[in-house]
């Protein structure tokens, strides 16, 4: 049985600023309908003998990594939820160990939660190839067929001339990102392969040759998983053990240095979706070039990705430009640029700017918010709960909140008392009174909140009741 593990816990802060460090790119619908977990999930229906699916995140993500698995019907195995990312060789060994544990003798799938891949059947073939070269102790790693001389991956160069099982050749080497130069010749040689971080191999492998080559990361993963406690669909490993091991990824800590290692090509119309030019590539684009998601409107523009996400976007004479617009950040580059916007999110931080973070819509496990205005001593929200959730039973020592229910029905607990708020009803939550909102409906329940007082932090919650387990 090959059993899938999804790893879940990047920022893609090059996607900024639909991308961020509460809602990254993996959990964004940017190909089509489905998010890009959900597409590395149903992408596994082409794949024989699968297993339920084990996926590891950050921790401020399990609500949405949950909800979208639960959406796709997933044969859930387990959520692991990392406290720090601590890259991909650790991530792995938790989840090789539980693994091994509960499906003995398990092949394991490591996939990233936010690659492209256009062709499932290709990907399934290939996996397939790999599986008995797996199942006989090698540790398989897929290499992208390269298209063009790419400066921005890792190369693999493997004997490709020398095949010891169908479609399975041994590696040679792992190689840094190339020059221009250099790359040509890669293309030039059918000897090298892009490195896609997507792997296979028997758990009990992993971790002999994990714990030969990093003993401190096999140590600190088996004290935080024994430490470890299950909450609702998830498992919380100990944060003292698990920030203890070495951050490191499973090229550097295993693959460079394995004698076991073995590449199967790879042709499936893959792409890590790295940057928005990426995003330029991947979609079908007009008889101008132009990729144009949303409310846009454009007169003599060609080769550009424009985004609208909450407004009419016009444009006018642009080339090889992209423009991505969010209820409250607006990003206009070069193609050419697009890898620098790590830049401008790591100075948003420096500037502790909420944009870097969060979007105006904030999601939570009862559903989400969105702040619609605000100003020094108010603010205002639109709040919607989905069926059958509920806020936590909570207080605030600074602000005072007034909901107004514009949709659906709301049960409201005010102190020792419970009401129901209809369409147009309202209540007054004083500052320091106890108060929980519900949807017991089968509708989503929206409402408008209007807080004021000296301070409206959302770090201005006490929770004395809550059934998401949060603080």
């Amino acid at each position: 049985m090959i059993i899938p593990v999804i790893l879940s816990g990047g920022s893609g802060t090059r996607l900024w600023p639909l991308s961020r460090a509460l809602y990254p790119k993996q959990l964004l619908s940017l190909i089509g309908e489905k998010t890009m977990l959900q597409d590395t999930v149903l992408r596994l229906a082409s794949t024989e003998d699968i297993g339920p699916v084990y996926c590891v995140c950050n921790e401020s993500h399990r609500f949405l990594v949950a909800e979208q698995l639960h959406e796709i019907d997933t044969n859930i195995g387990g959520i692991i939820l990392e406290p720090s990312g601590r890259n991909t060789a650790p991530a792995a060994a938790i989840a090789a160990m539980l693994i091994a544990e509960k499906h003995p003798g398990a092949t394991m799938l490591i996939l990233p939660a936010d690659h492209v891949i256009l062709d499932s059947v290709a990907f399934g073939a290939a996996v397939a190839a790999g599986k008995s070269a797996a199942e006989k102790g090698e540790l398989v790693t897929f290499g992208i067929v390269p298209a063009a001389p790419e400066t921005g991956y890792g190369y693999i160069r493997a004997s490709v001339t020398n095949e010891g099982n169908k479609g399975v050749y041994p590696v040679l080497e792992f190689v840094e990102k190339p020059d221009k130069t250099t790359a040509e010749l890669y293309l030039a040689s059918g000897d090298y392969f892009w490195n896609s971080g997507i792997f296979l191999f028997k758990t009990e492998a992993y971790l002999m040759e994990l714990e030969a080559q990093a003993p401190s990361i096999i140590f600190a993963c088996r004290e935080a998983l024994q430490k470890a406690v299950e909450d609702l669909d998830f498992l919380r490993l100990d944060v003292e053990a698990f920030c203890a091991s070495p951050s490191d990824s499973i090229d550097y800590a295993v693959m460079e240095k394995t004698t076991r290692a073995a590449l199967v090509p790879l042709d499936a119309g893959w792409n890590d979706v790295g940057a928005w030019s990426a995003l330029w590539d991947v979609h079908v684009r007009d008889d101008s070039g132009n990729v144009k998601k949303g409310d846009v409107l454009v007169q003599d523009v060609k080769n550009c990705y424009i985004h609208a996400t909450s407004r009419l976007v016009t444009a006018v004479g642009l080339d090889s430009l992209i423009v991505v617009e969010t209820a409250d950040a607006v990003l206009v580059a070069s193609r050419e640029s697009v890898q620098d916007v790590k830049m401008l999110v790591e100075e948003l931080k420096r500037k502790e700017r909420d944009e870097a973070e969060i979007h105006r819509r904030v999601y939570r496990p009862w559903g989400s918010y969105e702040t619609v205005d605000f100003s020094e001593r108010f603010k205002v929200k639109r709040i919607t709960v989905k069926p059958g959730a509920a806020l936590s039973l909570q207080k605030h020592n600074h602000r005072a909140e007034h909901w107004v229910v514009v949709k659906g029905t709301a049960l409201v607990t005010l102190g020792k008392n419970t009401i129901t708020l209809s369409e147009d009803q309202s209540t007054y939550i004083p500052v320091g009174e106890f108060h929980r909102l519900e949807n017991t409906g089968l509708t989503p329940l929206e409402l408008i909140e209007v807080q004021s007082g000296s301070y409206l932090g959302e770090d201005d919650i006490i929770r004395v009741e809550d059934r998401y387990g949060r603080q």
